[in-house]
């Protein structure tokens, strides 16, 4: 079963985080069939190129409890809710700006009975809010991104990673990250045997606080 490919990755799951990691799959191809989120081909392949895909994020940085994560560009909820299960006592803010796709968050959230999201139609540049890590998978390039986020970012930082952005994208990185030298990419590769992950990496980079 594709969850399992879940389970091998992450075998600390209570039996409470894999129900809802289970009923994700149901949940999308019901809610998929009404409102196109995720692509015919990558609905089958869920559990990799969706749900593992975003915890790539959890083997970069684990959230601490009482963390505040804002998730970018969230289509259907991606990375936002598979990080949310996994970290139930983070709080996770979940944007996207056109509203059908916020609408199949909203649903999903509520069938999972997820007490730690939060989502909204809007975008980037309107959120007032400040929060320890962006998170998003490659919805623009890293310095349009950062233009959105760059004084969204906490100043105390309480993970091993400086708060900053996580960002999910594939392959050649070089040009688009010259401009960052603080800026590291971990290989998803590295962590996942998946061949789906040969050209998969999250960026961190951390924000200067701009008071």
């Amino acid at each position: 079963m594709a969850l399992k490919i879940i389970q091998n990755y992450f075998p600390n799951l209570t039996p409470k985080q894999v129900q809802q990691f289970e009923q994700l799959e149901p949940l999308y191809k019901d809610w998929n069939s009404k409102i196109n989120v995720i692509s015919r081909k990558d609905i089958d392949e869920l559990y990799v190129r969706h749900v593992l895909h975003s915890m790539g994020i959890a083997k970069i940085q684990s959230f601490v409890p009482g963390s505040s994560i804002m998730d970018v560009g969230t289509g259907g909820g991606f990375p936002g809710i598979p990080l949310a299960i996994l970290y139930p006592e983070t709080e996770f803010y979940l944007i996207d700006a056109i509203a059908k796709k916020i609408k199949v968050v909203h649903e999903v959230v509520e069938a999972l009975g997820l007490k730690n999201v939060t989502a909204e139609q809007k975008r980037a540049e309107k959120v007032k809010a400040e929060f320890d890590f962006i998170v998003s998978r490659a919805v623009t390039s890293m310095p349009d991104f950062v233009k959105w986020v760059r004084n969204k970012v906490k100043k105390q930082s309480k993970h091993e990673l400086k708060n900053g952005i996580l960002y999910l994208k594939g392959g050649d990185l070089t040009q688009e990250l010259e401009l960052y030298q603080s800026a590291t990419i971990y290989e998803l590769s590295d962590y996942f045997n998946e061949d789906f992950f040969q050209t998969k990496k999250v960026v961190h980079l951390p924000i200067k606080y701009k008071g």
